[in-house]
């Protein structure tokens, strides 16, 4: 066995450790645990959406617990500001006012979770200052600037509330690596325990039970690396991937048809080569965890969705019916383009 063969094996048992402690307290998400995973592992930043009191918050701090680094967070409000993230004033023990860091860059380098909640509470502003941190993870303030290397950024809204909140731009939701929806969930056993077992009624304590820092973020680093070598996509799965992402700019080509729509008039852009870049980055993970070294088609169609739904640009007067139109039009996608 090489190196890289010996990394990827303990990367992965690792890495299924990890959804196995979040899992001990996320119940009911097994499907929405494995993709946040496959996202940690393939380096990527990750929004969770659903309705309010679904466990998205418990989820990414389950996460942000169980993965190794520092760890910072920032509540989305209307107010917040984007410098309200670099740095914050206040008076000092000897009555002198004080400038110290904020939230994202407090912990220097050796921040690796990001966790913005309800971010979209928060102004468009605050949302353009994450965009220079999530695509280059690094950051200017104090006229410098500041590496973040090991940066993830986990963000959660909720999709019921439309007052005091603002939309995230397309810009900045190409910069997630998925949007993950987590609905309550199906099982009528997993229903009566959050309701009736009292150990998921307190999620400080439930949270405090998982282990802390599992895997060290420079391992992450290296693993990730190691299985972008090392996963290969074969010719054929190559041309499979670019005809879906063809299909996401002219579905009609494709066969697609929806009730009510004409998906000739429909799109007004498709994804973006960083979002089909992205979605190959988490195929190739979503291998790995399934203990081969080939993509197949089920590792792209395990992941797309939330890799490609959310970048998709519609025509404006479809916009807003966007949340209701992605699962159908992914879904047609998926059918009208033949796998290998």
């Amino acid at each position: 066995m090489t190196g890289d063969d010996a990394l990827l094996a303990d990367g992965r048992q690792r890495a299924l450790a990890l959804e196995a402690q979040v899992a001990r307290v996320v119940i009911g998400q097994g499907r929405v645990i494995r993709l946040v995973n496959t996202a940690v592992w393939a380096r990527g930043h990750v929004l969770l959406q659903g309705d309010v009191g679904v466990g998205k918050t418990t989820l990414l701090r389950a996460f942000a617990r169980v993965l190794g680094g520092a760890f910072a967070r920032a509540e989305g409000t209307i107010d917040l500001m984007p410098n309200d993230l670099i740095y914050y004033t206040h008076i000092g023990a000897d009555g002198r006012p004080r400038v110290d860091p904020g939230p994202l860059i407090s912990q220097g380098e050796d921040l690796a979770i990001f966790f913005f909640n309800e971010i979209n509470r928060a102004r468009p502003q605050v949302h353009s200052l994450l965009l220079r941190a999530m695509a280059e993870r690094s950051i200017s303030a104090f006229n410098r600037d500041v590496a973040l290397p090991h940066l993830l950024v986990f963000a959660d809204r909720n999709r019921v509330e439309r007052e005091e909140t603002f939309e995230i731009s397309s810009a900045a939701r190409d910069r997630f690596m998925m949007e993950i929806t987590i609905e309550p969930p199906a099982s009528a056993a997993d229903r009566r325990a959050l309701m009736f077992d009292p150990r998921f009624h307190d999620t400080d304590r439930l949270i405090d039970e998982l282990p802390a820092a599992m895997v060290d973020p420079v391992l992450i680093q290296r693993v990730a690396a190691v299985v972008q070598r090392g996963v290969k996509a074969s010719d054929a799965m190559a041309d499979y991937v670019l005809a879906l992402w063809e299909a996401t700019a002219q579905p009609a080509e494709r066969g697609v048809r929806l009730p009510d729509l004409d998906t000739k008039e429909l799109m007004l852009a498709g994804a973006s080569p960083r979002g089909m870049s992205l979605l190959m980055r988490a195929a190739r993970v979503a291998a790995w965890l399934a203990g081969r070294d080939y993509v197949t088609p089920e590792d792209v169609q395990a992941v797309f969705f939330e890799c490609v739904a959310h970048r998709l640009c519609y025509q404006p007067v479809y916009e807003m019916r966007r949340h209701e139109i992605g699962g159908p039009l992914v879904t047609g996608i998926l059918h009208g383009v033949a796998a290998p």
